[in-house]
């Protein structure tokens, strides 16, 4: 179809083109490769296909938004359909009398009404997107709080610059592209495989043969060679998302759970940073986020801390990141220090503070960015290295340091067993089950009924337990949160240390009825040498109820409506969703579900460390967000099964007049035996 003189240009065009492409695409392998640690490779098939499945399916980018959603799932595979279609129209452009796929009968009719069908699916759905950020109502989901810290070129419009730059280009390319099949159809007659290209077909009614190639080759060089017009802005957009997200799924860590936090090498005499003080000392992973972040917003929907009014905002962080590599892309790539820290350029240093590690934006995020994990990561900096946090974690930490508590109570860690039977492991050394009470269960007076409730429940099913008893030690989870890794691998190690010693060669079993306990053990022990199997206290209710080891009359339907929380690192966090709503079938014949529930739960707000520091400046408090939701209801009961959930509710009742009454899952089946006596 192109004259030779054409053909020439385009090839020039397009060797231009890629030289520049590729520069851009190498400053960023360059930026990603100055991160910490490695990009995960291993299991390569398993990645590519759960890489793929993921892109042509979009599943993670229909949990929320469903319209929206489906209009970038068609938009998505329009554009990958597009890769087709441009080879062929290449190929066409470049040998005489071609026509691709002509005379391939059935296989020619579905690639020109695939190509006709999804020209218009594209079209539609930029011009939705378009519309959504400039005049729809549902704009809104795309600002930010006054309060939350942007870099200067978002506040200048930056991404509506970019947005409109990309949106402005797809409707170009897929416009012409889609227009020149009308010129096409208008020359050589109707064609029922290309419906809506026939349709505005008769526009070009008025054209001659010449007229009609001369508008061909016109839309043709818009749609073709717009694309290499355009590909070496593409590596500074946010719309290099389209290759970066499957990148980000293929090669960031495989974790025991959502919120595994890596560990830091203290042995390393080399290192001097241990955190991630400015860009360059985050992971691989981590940097390859900000490439990845399509700037939807969806994880500050949900983040716990922003719905609350604090100045945190994931996406607004993730974002930052991306404007600030913009702004010193080729000196980043040749190996220059990033002119500016994270904390007080990226994120604000109350935002940092304010994050509950409730994993919500990791759950949520369509392109499989890990904000949460940065945050954690400038923490570690901002204690370890600079030496700046909230004052109060400091009790928290000595309390570790020299009670083996956050509580810093001197008193005996088994005092919550007072007048009970409880066996320790130099008691009853053939245990079947180890119970794993935890801090808070061993101080917190509230946390130490559930306690004893369980007991009273392994008791009753004649379950073969015992507890460490003054052997335990707190599992560190607030340390590492809170950024003091050195104090919890300090903490990690003697438990590992101690576990190992006492279950010898015994099946590992540990019940809790802490899900940061769970967490801390049973995901991230493995680091330090632990592997053991450890069950949620909920759990190990279902298993006995089901075996019928606590029997249908000693736990009667006597609450008339309970509703669950979903504590962030039972559900969320570890995928602990239907075991409490069984153990509570057991207990209520109306179970009543929160708006927020399972792994979509909001937060209680003591996650991350901040059930030790004073919450955030913010419009309200999480707790008390959740309680009312709670109260929403109608329940007479909120079930828990965290002990620092139950804290939090029981300190939201002050302030939100007839809530429900909270007590954990286990308390209620304890009661359930009361009446069986």
């Amino acid at each position: 179809m192109l004259t030779p003189v054409e053909q020439l240009l385009f090839i020039l065009l397009a060797l231009c083109a890629v030289g520049a492409t590729y520069a851009g695409f190498r400053e960023m392998y360059l930026i990603i490769n100055r991160g910490e640690g490695k990009l995960y490779l291993e299991n390569l098939p398993s990645r590519l296909w759960n890489a793929l499945v993921i892109y042509l399916t979009q599943r993670t980018t229909l949990k929320t938004r469903r319209l929206t959603s489906l209009l970038h799932w068609g938009v998505v595979i329009g554009f990958t359909y597009y890769f087709l279609v441009n080879l062929a129209d290449t190929l066409e452009a470049f040998i005489p009398d071609y026509r691709f796929l002509e005379g391939a009968g059935l296989f020619s009719d579905l690639y020109r009404i695939f190509g006709d069908v999804l020209s218009i699916v594209v079209i539609v759905g930029v011009s939705y997107f378009i519309l959504r950020r400039f005049v729809l109502p549902n704009r809104r989901e795309l600002t930010y709080h006054d309060n939350v810290l942007l870099h200067p070129n978002v506040k200048a419009g930056g991404i509506t610059r970019d947005s409109v730059i990309v949106a402005g280009f797809i409707l170009l390319h897929v416009g012409a592209r889609f227009l020149g099949q009308s010129v096409r159809v208008a020359d050589t007659g109707a064609d029922l495989f290309s419906p809506f290209a026939t349709l505005i077909a008769p526009i070009w009614g008025g054209l001659s043969a010449d007229g009609l190639r001369v508008m061909e080759h016109a839309f043709w060089w818009l749609a073709v060679g717009g694309i290499f017009v355009f590909f070496p802005y593409f590596p500074y957009t946010k719309h290099a998302h389209l290759f970066m997200a499957p990148l980000n799924y293929l090669t960031r860590p495989r974790r025991t759970s959502l919120g595994e936090m890596e560990k830091l090498d203290f042995e390393d005499e080399d290192k001097e940073q241990f955190g991630a003080h400015r860009l360059e000392d985050l992971t691989k992973t981590n940097i390859v986020d900000a490439f990845a972040c399509i700037m939807c917003n969806r994880c500050q929907d949900v983040c716990p801390a922003y719905v609350t009014g604090k100045e945190l905002s994931p996406s607004a962080y993730e974002i930052n990141k991306r404007f600030s590599i913009k702004d010193e892309m080729s000196a980043l790539a040749a190996g220059a220090e990033s002119s500016h820290p994270l904390m007080g350029w990226a994120i604000s240093e109350s935002a940092v503070w304010a994050c509950t590690s409730c994993g919500a934006c990791i759950d949520i995020c369509p392109v499989g960015n890990e904000p949460m994990l940065d945050i954690l990561d400038i923490r570690r900096d901002a204690v370890l290295v600079q030496g700046e946090f909230p004052a109060e974690l400091q009790n928290a930490f000595k309390g570790m340091e020299r009670q083996s508590n956050p509580w810093q109570n001197p008193e005996s860690r088994f005092a919550w067993a007072k007048g009970l039977n409880v066996p320790t492991v130099e008691d009853n050394p053939d245990f079947d089950v180890l119970y794993w009470v935890g801090c808070a269960a061993s101080y917190d007076p509230r946390a130490q009924i559930t306690a004893r409730s369980l007991v009273k429940v392994l008791e009753k099913a004649q379950v073969n337990y015992a507890v460490l008893g003054e052997m335990e030690n707190c599992t560190g989870d607030v340390a590492r949160r809170a950024g003091r890794e050195d104090l919890y691998q300090e903490l990690a190690t003697t438990n590992v240390e101690t576990l190992n010693e006492v279950f010898a060669d015994k099946p590992r079993r540990i019940v809790v009825t802490c899900p940061h306990c769970f967490h801390n053990i049973g995901r991230e022990y493995h680091q330090f040498g632990g592997s053991y199997e450890v069950v949620h206290h909920t759990e190990l209710i279902e298993e006995l109820i089901e075996a019928g080891r606590i029997p249908q009359s000693a736990h009667p339907k006597k609450q008339s409506n309970v509703t669950f929380h979903d504590p962030c690192y039972l559900g969320r966090h570890n995928d602990v969703v239907e075991a409490p709503r069984a153990a509570l079938s057991a207990v209520t014949s109306s179970l009543i579900e929160m708006p927020r529930s399972g792994k979509n739960s909001f937060c209680c707000g003591a996650g991350g460390a901040q059930f030790w520091k004073e919450e955030e400046h913010g419009a309200k408090a999480v707790n008390i967000e959740r309680y009312e939701e709670a109260k929403a209801t109608g329940a007479e009961v909120l079930a828990v099964g965290c002990p620092f959930c139950m804290q939090m509710f029981e300190t939201a009742k002050s302030s939100v007049a007839d809530g429900p009454v909270v007590k954990d899952v286990v308390e209620l089946i304890a009661e359930g035996l009361a009446s069986d006596e």
